[in-house]
């Protein structure tokens, strides 16, 4: 039973609170706010499907904006590093450049539109320490081993060894409870590793010493994107903004990459050089490399906007989708050869990321989803501290993104029973109940939704991501 709380809040004793689902997708200890005197309800399969086609729009013109930055800037690199156009061979002193220029911008935006760009919070140094520079690090030794992988080993082998980066994402995902565990998007990851393997399969010679460096620098690529989704949902360090992300984690990676760039490049080589020979020549190399900088700050914003949103995962099958798709226009428009295999590989990439789009659709129509007396729906709020607001919270219970229990679990009456249906819907009917309990008049405008609960127990945020 909801046991009433100074304030207007409401807990729960132990037994019950033990048998509400997990719903966050973040932080498990999170509590949802309900406002006093709204009427709460479960939203309905229609309302539902309405919320998905909206987010989906939303996520798809991020992902829309980062399909064009990437790739315009992809372009530009071509010309930059190709020996037949600018041919400055030294990738790592020009990322430097673009995180200074990313942090540059982030604190222009910061500056002129404080409401939009400047969270009242700044992160303290305890905590920068402990959780920005680690993400910053990751970041730069993943840029800095894949380029540096790329001295030894050809293009093919290493799009072929760093496609294993989604692999590591899955993993991390797991791992920071990012993602819900579920054999059927194992699965459908395995697949589209599958598929992308022989998307870029052709006969190439084996490096022991770059296919290291290129499996370490994946293996990072997973642990970074775990770490900055963990940041952009952190609102108590004042990081759940994607330009103060970006502000607070350039500076650490732009010296990163210099440490990294003086022992591979060697700054005497750059400088001594023929693009800094004189004045002009050096405003002009200046010119050419910073350019880029305010495409990667476009590129960068719009990646932490859809991991904001939609998470990790989702953001690596885009950046598989990214790769299909300049395979397919190359092989159209500029005449290059796909072997079978290749094109086995595609059509196995492509099926893998339509069933992850329809994994991800079931699992937001199938999530118990509470909607405010507007429609909206009610998510965690990590800024609320339960001293300080009236209101109502339910306890979501942090100990089932591994295990679902039947109704003897949940009465300590047997063991846990790993991904049982039964289990699911069983929660999902705990949701109602808690709710109804503690909005006694959503019964009266919405008896039909809380009297058919949904059928799983995934996490609320799904639907705001």
């Amino acid at each position: 039973m909801s046991q009433s709380m100074p304030n207007g809040h409401y807990s729960r004793d132990d037994s019950a609170s033990q048998s509400l689902p997990f719903l966050p997708q973040g932080n498990a200890e999170e509590d949802v706010f309900m406002p006093p005197g709204e009427s709460v309800h479960i939203a309905s399969k229609d309302e539902k499907k309405r919320l998905w086609i909206h987010n989906a729009s939303l996520n798809l013109l991020f992902i829309a904006s980062w399909f064009l930055f990437a790739t315009t800037l992809s372009v530009y690199n071509k010309w930059m590093f190709s020996e037949d156009h600018l041919n400055f061979p030294y990738p790592l002193f020009v990322t430097t450049l673009h995180m200074f220029v990313q942090f540059i911008l982030a604190a222009i935006l910061r500056m002129f539109w404080p409401k939009h760009f400047r969270p009242e919070r700044s992160p303290p140094r305890a905590e920068y320490g402990k959780k920005v520079v680690p993400t910053a690090i990751a970041t730069s030794l993943d840029i800095g081993l894949s380029n540096l992988s790329l001295k030894t080993i050809s293009l093919s082998f290493y799009t072929m060894c760093k496609s294993s980066s989604l692999i590591f994402v899955l993993l991390f995902a797991f791992l920071f409870r990012l993602e819900t565990f579920s054999w059927r998007l194992i699965g459908v990851i395995v697949l589209i590793f599958s598929g992308v393997l022989l998307m870029v399969a052709t006969e190439t010679h084996f490096i022991l010493h770059g296919f290291l460096l290129v499996i370490t620098a994946s293996a990072l690529g997973g642990l970074r994107w775990g770490l900055t989704q963990m940041l952009l949902q952190n609102k108590k360090l004042g990081l759940d903004n994607p330009a103060a992300t970006v502000f607070w984690l350039s500076p650490t990676m732009g010296v990163t990459l210099l440490v990294i760039s003086l022992i591979v490049e060697g700054w005497s080589d750059i400088f001594g050089g023929a693009f800094f020979s004189g004045l002009w020549k050096s405003l002009e190399t200046v010119l050419y490399l910073i350019a880029p900088g305010v495409l990667a700050f476009c590129m960068v914003m719009s990646e932490f906007y859809i991991i904001q949103r939609t998470g990790m995962v989702p953001m690596s099958i885009a950046g598989i989708a990214k790769e299909v798709t300049t395979i397919i226009i190359s092989s159209w428009f500029f005449g290059d050869e796909l072997t079978p295999l290749n094109i086995t590989g595609v059509a196995i990439t492509v099926c893998g990321i339509i069933l992850f789009t329809y994994h991800k659709y079931r699992k937001s129509i199938d999530s118990p989803l509470p909607l405010d007396a507007h429609g909206n729906p009610i998510i965690p709020d990590d800024d609320d501290d339960s001293d300080t607001h009236l209101g109502q919270y339910i306890r979501l219970d942090e100990t089932l993104p591994l295990a679902s229990r039947t109704s003897a679990d949940l009465h300590g009456e047997g063991p846990a029973v790993l991904f049982s249906a039964d289990g699911d819907e069983l929660e999902s009917e705990r949701v109602s109940q808690s709710i109804a309990m503690s909005h006694p008049e959503s019964r009266q405008f919405h008896g039909d939704a809380l009297n058919a609960p949904p059928t799983s127990s995934e996490e609320v945020k799904a639907w705001t991501s």
